[in-house]
């Protein structure tokens, strides 16, 4: 398992400590906030229902990694330790791929894909069974999985810029901004679709966000170089990188809105996932559930 240390962000009157392993604890939980509404009717009255626990618990798989050694594969995939077409070499069945790789070299490089179609199956089941508790739960994570998947930096091995002179920049994409100007961020308004085939979309999803990764690393060193060190970094306290507000705020102008359409994607694609694992599971009357979660 991969272990960064956390950096902070510090913004007018506040300072937020960053996990650069993780999305960040205000981006996963504005993604499944905005996915619930682009659930459609008639589903969308049982997820505005449980939009507090939709959006409290999108962060249990952060929180898990710090008591569970397994869980940190689970949050990314370095697709380029699988060579220069790794889309076109890596099955994307788990059964597949650990026949033709080995389990253990599947965990050792991130597991992403197949834990978004696991809970993907495990809401479907939840679904017919009208299991309120693990419905929640694994729209929750859903949400979660499908987010990391829309980070260009969670798609591979140079997941913090380490490797280019750059570290500190996982968590400035992908938290730093997104608490900087996300509540400018707008809602989404229905339009859930069927996925045909959930799996083939999560490798969608990815193939997309790993397309970014040159981008996310050039933008950084281009802006880098109007800035100088106390212009980009404010004073380290406790070996925490910390950025200005004007560095984060001239990141996200030389990206061109990427973090924010990053994350309006997600929210779209998990309402996606959602809406397909209720189709799937028959469409179930789920207005009276109703239990204690």
């Amino acid at each position: 398992m991969r272990r960064i240390r956390p950096v902070a962000l510090i913004l007018p009157g506040i300072i937020i400590y960053l996990n650069a392993f993780s999305l960040g604890f205000y981006a996963h939980k504005k993604i499944n906030r905005m996915a619930v509404y682009g659930v459609p009717a008639p589903l969308a009255g049982f997820y505005k229902r449980n939009i507090e626990y939709i959006t409290i618990h999108a962060v249990d798989p952060d929180k898990k990694k710090f008591i569970d050694s397994a869980e940190g594969p689970h949050h990314f995939i370095n697709i380029d330790h699988y060579g220069s077409h790794p889309f076109d070499v890596l099955p994307k069945y788990w059964k597949d791929a650990a026949k033709r790789y080995s389990e253990d070299t599947l965990n050792k490089y991130g597991t992403l894909p197949w834990e978004v179609i696991y809970w993907e199956n495990k809401l479907t089941d939840a679904f017919k069974k009208k299991d309120l508790n693990t419905i929640l739960r694994a729209s929750a994570n859903i949400g979660h999985y499908v987010a990391d998947a829309h980070v260009p930096l969670h798609t591979v091995a140079n997941y913090n810029g380490q490797l280019t002179g750059q570290e500190g920049i996982h968590a400035l994409w992908e938290s730093a901004i997104s608490e900087a100007f996300g509540d400018t961020y707008q809602h989404i308004n229905g339009g859930a679709v069927y996925l045909k085939d959930p799996a083939a979309t999560i490798w969608n999803i990815l193939k997309q966000t790993y397309s970014l990764v040159p981008i996310v690393l050039i933008k950084e060193k281009e802006v880098s170089t109007h800035f100088t060190k106390s212009e980009k970094y404010l004073p380290s306290k406790n070996n925490k990188i910390r950025y200005t507000p004007a560095y984060i705020a001239a990141y996200n102008r030389a990206l061109n809105g990427m973090v924010e359409k990053q994350l309006r994607s997600s929210a779209v694609d998990v309402s996606n996932f959602w809406y397909t694992a209720w189709v799937n599971a028959g469409q179930p009357d789920v207005s009276k559930l109703r239990d204690k979660h």
